[in-house]
């Protein structure tokens, strides 16, 4: 909410039901402590739990049929041969499941399962059910042209894992990828309906996925992302086989969605960012505002929340810069920050192995602030060249469940040129340690966590840890410059107003761009990407800091309540004990927390 407290009354809780919630997050591990009240195991809660789970487990089948590339990108594991149905009627079928589940969804009261592992499950399982039924009204299935999230994107990264090695892999990923085509075909009819039905891409982006096309298409068929399997495989049949494969049906299917893209499409698209421009597109935007931040907040209160938090950090940056830097103004520190050599990079294998470097400097002090590291550890490697231009921002994703391969953080070395040093620990910070390497994987640890929680995670949650990671690395010590202890001041908060602004407030590309730009996060054309990615993700840039103000009252909430006795490792083994949950969630276990530890600990 705009005006008052970012926090919601924090519900009451009864002792038995705080000292079971604080075992499931590992607040307090005594034996004593940890003993199950004989109201815990009452028939009646037992069964709802083995009736939230039998759900959750049904979900996570169908959600891995459906969505196999997702799935696998998470972390789980399809069966190698699946491909996603994009076809309408494959739709119309996931969405019955969904109201079936959100019928059954209705008769399980939460409260019951609370400081069991199933509260954890049942929380996810009704925030992915209820956010896709609300996310309908958008009709994304009718314009999926997306540089950000479209299939060539997904498509890149999920080959680049796909198991190859064994005969039996080798089948599967043939049987797999020789199903691309047909995806191609049936979106392009998905295409034609939304063209029909008043919703389609705006033409910009449509003219980066047609660019993203034209790169790939004019790079030899050996250097391909998809040329990948064949790569990584030593049987010279199946490098015979793939190749085959590519040749004869995915580059003439890949050549024959570009064309349409570049005939027909393009001059159909709307000229309009604003998704309020489709029908029902202030409801899309509100239900995508929803399923981002899990927080039932309106446009307008997460503008006006930005505009007093970009306010706030700009004050902040502006005394560093005057008091360290011999800025006197936005402008002068940002010209400050950008073009001092020192600050800059001369090469791509430059900006890599100063990311590289960073990585390992945060790992080596994350102790400091955790009791606990995730096993898996990271890797820091490249964009694709597919894509690294519309990336436009470093990435991170997980580790794969079964230990198969580790976390990676991908940076985009397009921009070296214009990078800074700064930026670069700010958004290392963010991406790896102590930013989402951390909660993920720890996430992906976490006691008798259901696989709904690899699927279902929440951006409010994820990306507010990212955010408030910045602020922690420099309470760590991490940053090597004052350039990055200002930098990372001038950008939170502004993709709150940036986002509603474009979506609900008329703004231009250019002016969200020059707002962008202003705060020298994003400089020159990396400002235009991450404005074409917010054009085509809705109420995604809200997610960061919503969630990073949410965590910060929560800690301030903990200070003032523990005072002295406030310990930031247990604070943090709160937060990311339960996995990436809802804002609501958490808040629910930061209360349960401080309530036990008043009870426990002498004043």
């Amino acid at each position: 909410m705009a005006n008052g407290s970012l926090l919601r009354k924090p519900p009451s809780h009864r002792p038995g039901v705080i000292a079971a919630l604080l075992c499931l997050i590992g607040a307090l591990s005594t034996a004593a402590f940890c003993q199950t009240p004989s109201a815990r195991s009452a028939p009646s809660v037992d069964a709802l739990a083995l009736r939230t789970t039998r759900l959750a487990d049904e979900y996570v089948a169908e959600f891995l049929r459906r969505f196999p590339q997702e799935a696998e990108l998470q972390g789980l594991k399809p069966a190698p041969d699946s491909f996603p149905d994009n076809s309408l009627p494959a739709l119309r079928a996931w969405h019955e499941r969904e109201d079936r589940w959100a019928d059954q969804l209705r008769e399980l009261d939460a409260s019951a399962l609370r400081g069991r592992p199933e509260w954890v499950t049942l929380g996810f399982l009704k925030h992915a059910v209820e956010s896709s039924r609300q996310l309908r009204v958008c009709r994304n299935e009718l314009w999926p042209v997306n540089q950000m999230l479209g299939w060539p994107s997904w498509a890149v990264q999920w080959i680049g894992i796909q198991e190859v090695g064994t005969p039996q892999a080798r089948a599967a990923a043939l049987a797999r990828w020789e199903r691309l085509p047909r995806y191609l075909d049936t979106e392009i009819q998905n295409l034609r309906l939304g063209v029909q039905s008043g919703y389609t891409t705006p033409r910009h982006n449509v003219e980066l996925v047609i660019e993203q096309l034209d790169r790939l298409l004019a790079t030899p068929l050996e250097q391909w992302p998809f040329f990948s399997p064949a790569r990584r495989d030593s049987d010279p049949d199946f490098e015979l086989q793939w190749t085959s494969l590519l040749v004869t049906q995915i580059k003439p299917a890949i050549e024959h969605y570009r064309t349409y893209l570049l005939d027909e499409y393009r001059n159909r698209a709307r000229t309009t960012i604003a998704i309020s421009a489709h029908p029902d597109g202030v409801a899309c935007y509100q239900a995508s505002l929803r399923a981002q931040t899990t927080l039932d907040r309106s446009g307008a209160e997460v503008f006006q929340l930005g505009q007093a938090e970009v306010e706030r950090n700009l004050r902040e940056a502006l005394e560093i810069g005057r008091t360290k830097l011999g800025a006197t103004d936005l402008h002068s520190l940002v010209t400050r920050i950008a073009e001092d050599p020192a600050n800059r990079y001369t090469s791509r294998e430059q900006q890599l192995a100063f990311t590289r470097e960073f990585v390992a400097r945060a790992a080596a002090r994350a102790g400091t602030m955790f009791q606990r590291l995730p096993r898996a550890g990271v890797t820091v490697e490249p964009f694709d060249a597919m894509v690294e231009k519309q990336a436009g921002i470093d990435a991170y994703d997980p580790a794969a469940a079964d230990g198969s391969r580790p976390a990676t953080h991908r940076v985009a070395l397009y921009w070296f040129a214009t990078a800074t040093r700064s930026n670069t620990e700010v958004t290392a910070a963010h991406e790896s340690y102590p930013g989402h390497h951390v909660q993920i994987g720890l996430a992906a640890e976490v006691p008798a966590a259901h696989p709904i929680t690899l699927l279902a995670r929440t951006g409010g949650f994820a990306e507010g840890w990212g955010r408030y990671s910045e602020a922690l690395a420099e309470e760590m010590q991490l940053y090597s410059s004052d350039y990055a202890r200002a930098n990372r001041r001038l950008w939170p908060a502004r993709g709150m107003v940036i986002d509603p602004g474009i979506h609900l407030f008329g703004w231009t590309r250019d002016q969200a761009v020059a707002y962008a730009a202003a705060s020298g996060r994003f400089p020159g054309t990396a400002a235009e990407a991450l404005i074409d990615r917010a054009i085509v993700w809705p109420g995604q840039l809200t997610a960061y800091d919503s969630g990073a103000l949410e965590i910060v009252a929560l800690r301030k909430q903990a200070q003032d309540s523990l005072g002295e006795r406030f310990d930031i490792r247990e604070f943090h083994g709160v937060l990311l004990g339960s996995g990436g949950i809802t804002l609501p969630m958490l808040r629910d276990n930061v209360a349960a927390w401080l309530a036990a530890k008043r009870t426990t600990t002498p004043q």
